[in-house]
């Protein structure tokens, strides 16, 4: 009885030390695999957010960089610039035209509101009409808006210099002649969605202060990114007005403004982002108590190892088991977090070889002396041509686009008197653009004038691919019937810098062009393995490819 009771009493102590190691296991696991997913979860959050802000005052820059100012009391001043500003994608709000005028300029501006079908008293930011006889110090006039509608125009005429947040931002911003951002403000009325609106200063040459801004304005609820009820954490918006306020978003995502409640929990993780020349803190709330939740499971690991110490070796197994599992889960978000690293490098590569290229487009369509008229249309057109390709290139996951489509009416012009033959190749990222910019370079000089017959000229795009791979070879060629050297406007020298050495060194091969008796010809060779590409297709194919735990 002795020794039984001794081996029982071992066993019993044996189970409890063995359930108490196993309990404790549990516990720090539960906690760090908790913490690191919270963790991970808002760092993945707040670079959406910081993301999404760039996105928006690049906006801004690039719309206040494209602004020219024959005349600052111009009421259709964003008339130019509404297909680029929608071509970002950013969701704002209202856009506008702030003229800083001075009171000398005000009966222009009201003349020129009353032409555009706004109204023309120049009132107050509360709607009120001014005595503009007797300002003496410029005004920040509201001048125009997108999109127009009987919401927005009823702002149009209004002077900001009333709003404390807005004069506040505007003179931020022509200080230090960068974006800045306002406070949180409601939009359109008092009980309106809260907003924020980022002001660009739009400089004119050699001028010590600017012009006007333009402004654009975005729900708070957009830009905090709020969570569903699946998430982890529930985000607010440190208020910067007042050191005690914040705002948060409900699960419909209306944005309501609160005091911090200092007897409730501290936030879990708090991160600073920048947004408008400013820093703003988002604070993050778990929505369970992660040291309850571990020691809960620590709790009810001790009581089933207690109630089963004549099992020890299954108990051994069950942590053997979890240990194995959290081995396993921690080699997934390891594999994750590089294979995204991967993906992230991988889309900075590509972005900047878009950005070098629309860069050049700028650079060679703007230059010195150039028709702006004629530039702005080249360069909306060459952009959309990019555009068009880039998404083409997102929907088919960066593999490749087919050759036909980057015919498509939305990105050449004249699209539907092109006559296109040839098999339907899938081509890579780099050959589909500079291809793009090709057909868009050639088709926008066939309707310069009338053919030889008195008609627009007829074109025929057909291509080939000879060979065996992987010798293939890639032949292309354009030509406009009824064309001659004297009836077809020269290539501008953008178009042929593009024709004659950029498109042909992008894709390895040569290019030539030359006129016929009855037409004008262009012809492209190079070689297959540039225009498919196959190492670029079977990078995007791993990057793309789900993450799979290691075996063990």
């Amino acid at each position: 009885m002795v020794r039984l009771g001794f081996i029982i009493g071992l066993i019993a102590l044996i189970g409890v030390l063995l359930s108490g190691l196993a309990a404790y296991r549990v516990h720090q696991q539960e906690l760090t695999i908790d913490n690191i997913a919270l963790a991970r979860a808002i760092d993945v959050h707040a670079s959406l957010v910081q993301d999404r802000l760039s996105e928006r005052e690049l906006l801004a820059r690039v719309t206040s960089g494209l602004f020219r100012l024959p005349s600052m009391n111009k009421a259709n001043m964003l008339e130019p610039l509404r297909s680029s500003i929608y071509a970002f994608k950013t969701d704002f709000l209202v856009a506008g035209w702030v003229a800083r005028l001075n009171p000398g300029d005000l009966d222009a501006a009201r003349n020129d509101l009353k032409r555009a079908g706004f109204p023309d008293t120049i009132r107050n930011i509360e709607g009120k009409p001014l005595d503009t006889h007797a300002l003496q110090q410029p005004v920040d006039l509201l001048m125009d808006v997108e999109p127009r509608n009987v919401q927005t125009a009823a702002f149009v005429g209004r002077t900001l210099d009333g709003n404390p947040a807005l004069s506040t931002m505007l003179s931020l911003a022509m200080g230090e002649g960068k974006p800045y951002a306002s406070d949180p403000l409601p939009m359109f009325h008092e009980n309106g969605p809260y907003s924020v609106v980022l002001a660009a200063p739009v400089m004119l040459p050699d001028a010590s202060s600017p012009a006007g801004f333009v402004t654009f304005s975005y729900d708070l609820a957009s830009l905090m990114l709020t969570n569903d009820d699946l998430s982890l954490f529930s985000v607010v918006l440190k208020d910067p007005r007042n050191v005690d306020g914040e705002f948060v978003a409900n699960d419909q995502g209306v944005v309501s403004e609160r005091r911090v409640n200092v007897e409730g929990p501290a936030p879990s993780s708090v991160r600073t982002i920048s947004f408008g020349n400013r820093d703003w803190v988002l604070a993050y709330y778990a929505k369970t108590n992660v040291t309850r939740r571990a020691e809960q499971t620590a709790a009810i690991v001790g009581v089933i190892g207690l109630a089963l110490t004549v099992v020890i070796c299954g108990l051994f197994g069950y942590v053997a088991y979890n240990n194995l599992r959290m081995s396993r889960e921690i080699q997934v978000r390891i594999g994750f977090e590089r294979r995204l690293t991967a993906v992230i490098d991988e889309l900075n590569h590509r972005v900047k070889n878009i950005l070098a290229v629309i860069q050049s487009i700028i650079t060679r369509t703007l230059r010195h002396g150039a028709d702006i008229d004629v530039a702005r249309e080249l360069l909306i057109g060459r952009i959309h041509a990019m555009s068009n390709v880039v998404s083409l290139l997102s929907e088919s996951q960066w593999q490749g686009v087919k050759l036909k489509g980057l015919f498509e009416a939305r990105a050449i012009p004249h699209a539907d008197r092109i006559a296109v033959s040839g098999p339907d190749i899938a081509v890579s990222a780099r050959a589909a653009q500079s291809l793009s910019l090709l057909f868009f370079e050639l088709a926008s000089h066939s309707d310069e004038g009338l053919s030889l017959v008195g008609k627009h000229p007829n074109i025929v795009a057909t291509w080939e691919v000879t060979g065996e791979e992987p010798d293939g070879v890639f032949h292309f060629r354009w030509e406009e019937f009824n064309t001659s050297e004297a009836t077809r406007r020269p290539d501008s020298d953008f178009g042929v810098i593009l024709l004659d050495r950029v498109a042909p060194e992008a894709l390895g091969g040569t290019s030539t062009r030359y006129f016929t008796d009855v037409s004008y010809v262009y012809e492209l060779t190079a070689p297959m393995v540039t225009v498919i590409d196959m190492t670029e297709r079977d990078r995007t194919e791993q990057l793309s490819a789900p993450v799979r735990p290691v075996k063990s």
